[in-house]
């Protein structure tokens, strides 16, 4: 019988959810709800870390070696974490690399939960297996090489008293999948070949697979492991053996992405970065997040708010972002009114991605102009603005060339600040640390003000790297500019002013120097 005297504290649940092997966006959507809905997130070493975006939760991870991260926990450890947290009422995420099942440890907390009679569900993942087949080009069954498929631990628990049947996986139909084996891999070969597998068999080793850091080293039995030795490969790491490796070429995509391999600083506001880190991403780069800048509200509405009641006095209104889009619209839907307080006026945009903003409230922009910079904005709105009321939906700070060009054709221009642009104190120690190794193969510039903030939370030893590992790519000329007046060099520079831009210049950049 529960004790009267007591506060009851309703049980938490708790979700085992399969994170997949390395690519963010191989998450399923289950697991993304989960995230979403979490209290706290207790999350593996192996986690990428940009899949914390989709949750606003309380994030620990749990370490395979003490460091920086925090000190080991051991099994039972994170089962109890676990137990407790859910105890006060918490929903608890455990999101682990691949599948929770698969060589993950998941049924071990699953029994644990269980036991302490706290509800969960498992949540499957992708496990690394078919994500380093997948991404690099190697069918794990083919109808003409291999009708089964077997996993195999590389690294059994020492405390076992069976180990692996190697004549048994040696006579094996199939494909073997060796989990955590590259520390054994010379031994694993060696035990294969004793026990009958032909020396000529194809091996793959695939280390950090689905990420754009993936690497593979193809043989034999007879040989793999020095070659896996001499390119010096990392865990985790994936063995596969078969005759299914041989049709690796063939069907290889991952590694043919144009930006393959480059890890790219993104120093856009932290809450508009996944786009474009999951657009790197796309290309093949692995996305590093250096917010430098930071948006905000106005320090007050009250300026905005008695504005909302006038928009409908406007011929124009500008926005030449998408934070003054959301900033505008945002605000005036918060406030209980909707669109059609501007039914009255024409739209303008800087550029597609602004456009796109206006599109999200079902608006069309009337004017976008074929150059996307203030300059060209301004240029296209000349002829349509004399004698006119513009309101312009702006920053708190940023370029003056709007105001003195549509001052000059005859607009009588109204200015609303509807967001802030601050610079933040700090980068991300852990981004800042990438940058003063020398870790970051570029960093995209988007704004002039993204280009001052970073010259000023840059270190003397990351501004070493600057133009020799690190470069530095620009989205505009007015970025560049303003880039260089502060000691940044700039490496690239886009044709089209935006993120798309920007990243085919690298593209460019990177093709031209090899």
């Amino acid at each position: 019988m529960p004790d009267p005297q007591r506060p009851h504290t309703a049980v938490g649940r708790v979700y085992l959810v399969g994170a997949g092997p390395g690519d963010p966006g191989l998450l399923t959507l289950r697991g993304a709800e989960c995230l979403a809905r979490a209290d706290l997130v207790l999350y593996d070493g192996l986690v990428n870390p940009l899949l914390l975006r989709h949750s606003h939760a309380l994030a620990e991870q749990t370490c395979r070696v003490d460091g920086p991260a925090g000190r080991v926990l051991r099994q039972d450890e994170i089962n109890q974490r676990l137990i407790e947290a859910a105890r006060t009422g918490k929903t608890v995420v455990r999101l682990k690399g691949g599948d929770p099942f698969i060589f993950g440890r998941g049924s071990e907390e699953a029994a644990a939960l269980s036991a302490a009679g706290i509800p969960f569900e498992v949540v499957p993942g992708i496990t690394a297996a078919t994500g380093a087949a997948v991404y690099t080009g190697i069918s794990l069954t083919h109808r003409d090489h291999a009708s089964a498929v077997a996993f195999v631990t590389g690294h059994e628990d020492p405390t076992k008293s069976t180990s692996l049947d190697y004549r048994a996986l040696a006579t094996f139909p199939g494909t073997l999948v060796f989990y955590m084996g590259l520390h054994r891999l010379g031994a694993i070969a060696q035990s294969l070949i004793e026990a009958g597998k032909p020396t000529s068999t194809p091996v793959c080793v695939v280390s950090r697979a689905t990420t754009p850091r993936q690497r593979t080293v193809t043989g034999t039995l007879a040989d793999i492991a020095p070659l896996a030795i001499a390119a010096d490969l990392h865990a985790p790491s994936l063995v596969i053996v078969g005759d299914c490796v041989r049709l690796r070429e063939q069907a290889r995509w991952f590694e043919d992405r144009p930006l393959f391999g480059q890890v790219i600083g993104i120093p856009r506001p932290e809450e508009q970065a996944d786009e474009t880190a999951l657009r790197a991403a796309e290309l093949g780069a692995q996305p590093v997040l250096l917010p430098t800048i930071e948006i905000v509200p106005p320090e007050s509405w009250g300026e905005v708010d008695a504005m909302l009641s006038r928009l409908n006095e406007f011929d124009w209104i500008v926005f030449t972002s998408v934070n003054g889009v959301h900033g505008l619209l945002g605000r005036l839907w918060e406030t209980g009114r909707d669109t059609r307080a501007i039914a009255n006026g024409r739209l303008a945009t800087i550029g597609p991605s602004t456009a796109a903003a206006l599109e999200k409230y079902s608006l069309r922009a009337d004017l976008i102009p074929a150059e996307f910079r203030a300059e060209a904005l301004a240029r296209e709105l000349r002829p349509h603005v004399a004698g006119k009321k513009v309101l312009w939906a702006r920053a708190s700070r940023g370029r003056d060339v709007l105001p003195v060009e549509l001052a000059a054709a005859g607009a009588s221009l109204t200015q609303l600040i509807v967001y802030q642009n601050r610079d933040v104190d700090q980068l991300p120690s852990s981004s800042l640390q990438q940058i003063e190794r020398g870790e970051l193969n570029w960093i995209g510039l988007s704004s002039p003000s993204i280009a001052r903030s970073l010259a000023c939370l840059l270190t003397d030893q990351a501004k070493i790297w600057l133009g020799k590992r690190t470069k530095l790519a620009s989205i505009s000329p007015v970025t560049s500019a303003a880039a260089r007046e502060v000691g940044l060099p700039i490496d690239a520079e886009a044709t089209e002013y935006t993120w798309e831009g920007l990243f085919q210049a690298v593209i460019t950049a990177i093709a031209d120097k090899s």
